[in-house]
Parts: structure tokens; sequence; C-alpha cells
């Protein structure tokens, strides 16, 4: 495989490659070593890559490999940016709507990283950067339906997590009947 079409190849997945290491490893500088550590090892493998059907996907398994053998290494942190896809709404939006917005973001930040890591993925490749099902399945190794009851059940408990947030603050806010 030549230069070029190595460039070709896979050089237009850095950016997903880097934003899955972010979320996964919650440090820009620690994602970008990532997308190095995977550039280097995709390109000491250049000639293998003609025969891999679905490069982006081989791409993002060596990706979550590595970040994860690096949190192994290391204490792990909370997630902090699932803000990059989230709809921000209209930029003359009143101070009071971005604050309840901001503070919506920080509650789905907090609980998100509360789910179990396999779940996290899983809700960051397909509601966040739209991977289709068959492409997680190839990056995770878990089948279809498995990723799909996981993903039910990551969805489900954010939205459960986050209607009771939602109902505290309301109940707390509400005359005493008594």
């Amino acid at each position: 495989m030549t230069t070029v079409e190595f460039k070709n190849m896979v050089i237009p997945v850095g950016n997903k490659l880097f934003h899955f290491a972010r979320v996964l490893l919650k440090d820009e500088n620690e994602a970008r070593d990532a997308v190095q550590e995977i550039y280097i090892k995709l390109w000491n493998m250049r000639e293998d890559l003609a025969s891999i059907k679905n490069v982006e996907a081989f791409a993002m398994r060596l990706t979550k490999n590595w970040c994860l053998d690096r949190l192994k290494a290391k204490k792990p942190v909370f997630v902090e940016s699932y803000t990059g896809r989230l709809d921000i709404g209209e930029e003359s939006a009143s101070p009071h709507k971005s604050l309840e917005l901001a503070d919506y973001i920080s509650q789905f930040n907090y609980l998100a990283g509360q789910l179990p890591e396999q779940q996290r993925i899983i809700i960051q490749m397909r509601d966040i950067q739209g991977y289709e099902f068959e492409e997680i399945a190839e990056v995770t190794g878990m089948s279809v339906n498995n990723i799909r009851v996981s993903l039910s059940r990551a969805r489900t408990k954010l939205r459960e997590n986050l209607k009771k947030l939602d109902n505290y603050g309301q109940e707390r806010n509400r005359p005493s009947t008594a």
C-alpha cells in the first residue's frame, strides 16, 4: 500500500477516532496521543489493511482497546463532554434558557458518566457519533442484539434518572398542601 492510499483510507477517520478516544479517556491530549498511536499501528500493518473489510471499524476497535488499556493503567476520571453533539438551541436564547440547558447538559454528563463502560461506549457510538449497529458490533465484539439491549437499557436508565432529577426539583418548589 502506498502512502497516498494509506492517507486516503485512514486519515479521514481521524476525527472519529479522536472524539471516541476523548470520550473514553476524558482528556484531549491523551486522545491525540491515542490517535497518533493508532495511526502508527495502522501504518505498520498497512500491507494487511487491504484484506480488512471495514478499516474504520477496525481502527475504532484498535482505539477502544488502546484506550481501555490506558485506562487500566491509571485512575479513572468522569466523562465531561457530551456537549459537542447536543442541540444547544438558538443563539439568541434567553439567559434563563441558556442556564437551564447548561444545567441539563451537566446533569446528563454526570449521569452518562455513571453508566457502565460498555453502555457508555455504545450510547456514544450510536446516539452521538451515529454509527450503525453492525459497525458498533465490529468495534465492541458484541452481537447486534446485545448492542440493542444494552443501548435500550442505557437510554432507559438515563431517561429515568433525568426524570428523577427533574421531578425532585418540581416537588421541592411546590407549595405545601398541609
